[in-house]
């Protein structure tokens, strides 16, 4: 039996750690450390069996009101530091929150070859379409002739999708969600948890003051109007054509499959070497 939000609020907040918390009113961040503290507590994880870690960004401020084993780390490192934990102890739940930023542009190349890997981890990656505490920054998900600081005459940059560069790269799973449907969202985090091997889950998140104000989309509300308008899940997705789909948000899950583990195949390696005598990094 799930318990009450005060509940959750008491049992997984760090009271005395940070608070009032930077981010601005409505922003959807609080949606998702809502969403994941619920899943984490469906699953009846122990705290110091679960790990967070972050990057830099507003998302990476998560970790430090949380009270579990917590890592705020360097800009797109999130992933870096989580395998090293994962290697070093393969029975913690290890999960990485990053941006959109953090995540597909400096810490791109960490992204791809985690899902390569297929590393026994969660990545929860928050899409909103910009470098929101650095200053309304383009980043590699900001729409093509989007409005930001650092493109006010419009973004002349196609944006990829996420979820799809982790389908394509080789995550196991890979599911997608909007802040608006917090509930989905909260269900695809508890099923990327239980996952063995590399999960992925992009949440669609608004930014109404970098991004939503300089493009005319209105305030928090609604934006998450929009995420209400214009998704559809997978179901229906596969019955649409590619003009119905165009400004759609498909979420569910996307990618559910079973491939060898990174973390497994590396101790597959140790217990050789050490039958053989010889070196484990060899």
């Amino acid at each position: 039996m799930r318990i009450s939000v005060e509940q959750i609020r008491r049992k997984y907040l760090r009271h005395d750690k940070k608070f009032p918390h930077v981010w601005c009113p409505g922003c959807g961040n609080g949606i998702v450390m809502g969403a994941l503290l619920r899943a984490i507590d469906g699953l009846s994880l122990p705290k110091d069996e679960v790990v967070l870690a972050s990057g830099i960004g507003c998302s990476g401020r998560m970790p430090t009101y949380l009270d579990f084993n917590t890592l705020h780390t360097t800009h797109g490192r999130a992933l870096t530091f989580a395998t090293g934990i994962k290697l070093a102890k393969p029975s913690l739940n290890v999960i990485a929150i990053m941006g959109d930023g953090d995540a597909s542009a400096i810490g791109g190349n960490h992204f791809i070859h985690a899902a390569r890997r297929n590393l026994n981890l969660t990545a929860i990656i928050i899409n909103n379409s910009i470098y929101g505490m650095t200053g309304g920054q383009y980043s590699p998900t900001t729409p093509f002739g989007s409005k930001s600081t650092t493109s006010v005459h419009g973004h002349i940059e196609q944006a990829f999708s996420i979820a799809e560069l982790a389908v394509t790269s080789g995550a196991g799973f890979v599911a997608r969600s909007t802040v608006y449907h917090a509930e989905l969202m909260a269900h695809l985090i508890e099923m990327a948890i239980e996952k063995v091997g590399f999960s992925v889950v992009e949440v669609i998140s608004n930014c109404h003051v970098q991004y939503g104000r300089r493009n005319q989309l209105g305030g928090a509300v609604e934006m998450l109007q929009s995420y209400k308008d214009n998704a559809v899940t997978v179901k229906r997705a596969t019955s649409l054509t590619e003009e119905e789909l165009e400004g759609k948000i498909t979420i569910g899950v996307l990618a559910d499959r079973e491939m060898p583990i990174s973390t497994e195949e590396y101790e597959k390696v140790r217990q050789r070497a050490k039958e053989r005598g010889g070196n484990v990094g060899c």
